[in-house]
């Protein structure tokens, strides 16, 4: 298959194909050093931008280097990643053309740090996390400002009234 890294409208480089991928062909492996959370936190503490894929086991990341580490999100994706015998696969999820960008949605999760989107498709979301995840911080959001709705309620109120006048003037 035919790769090419060049610059790409949606954010600094891209993956684009130079022939026709089908839907459901294998694109390219996700690959790089496996590492730890806890030291995938210690190397990255405070990057902009990291090549970080978290395994669904919880315990594995993939530091990402090569093709797959440089494909773009978008929210209107033509690609999927998919875990197959612990490796990470990134596959078409429609027929794409020759000369398109490789894109898939990186359905972030696990921060609350903004992480805008830059996609420029008509679905997008306005951010890299994913819908559940985006949920889940609007959950909490609401409890949050529920709870400090309560604590007001419940706190001693100050009267309004001035001056002895019980919020009259005095010509009243």
């Amino acid at each position: 298959m035919a790769l090419v890294v060049r610059p790409s409208p949606i954010h600094s480089t891209g993956v684009y194909t130079t022939r026709p991928i089908r839907k459901g062909v294998r694109v390219v492996e996700y690959a790089g050093p496996r590492i730890t959370p806890e030291e995938a936190d210690r190397l990255y503490d405070g990057a902009s931008r990291t090549y970080l894929y978290g395994l669904e086991d919880g315990k594995t990341v993939i530091d990402g280097e090569g093709l797959g580490a440089f494909l773009n999100h978008s929210c209107d994706p033509n690609c999927e990643i998919d875990e197959i015998k612990n490796r990470v696969w990134i596959f078409a999820i429609r027929n794409i053309a020759a000369g398109e960008e490789l894109l898939w949605d990186y359905n972030l999760y696990d921060d609350d740090d903004p992480a805008p989107c830059h996609c420029g498709s008509p679905k997008c979301r306005g951010t890299m996390y994913s819908r559940e995840w985006m949920a889940k911080m609007r959950r909490q959001a609401r409890k949050k400002a529920k709870n400090r709705a309560e604590k007001k309620t419940n706190s001693p109120r100050r009267s309004k009234i001035k001056n002895g006048t019980n919020g009259k003037s005095a010509a009243s």
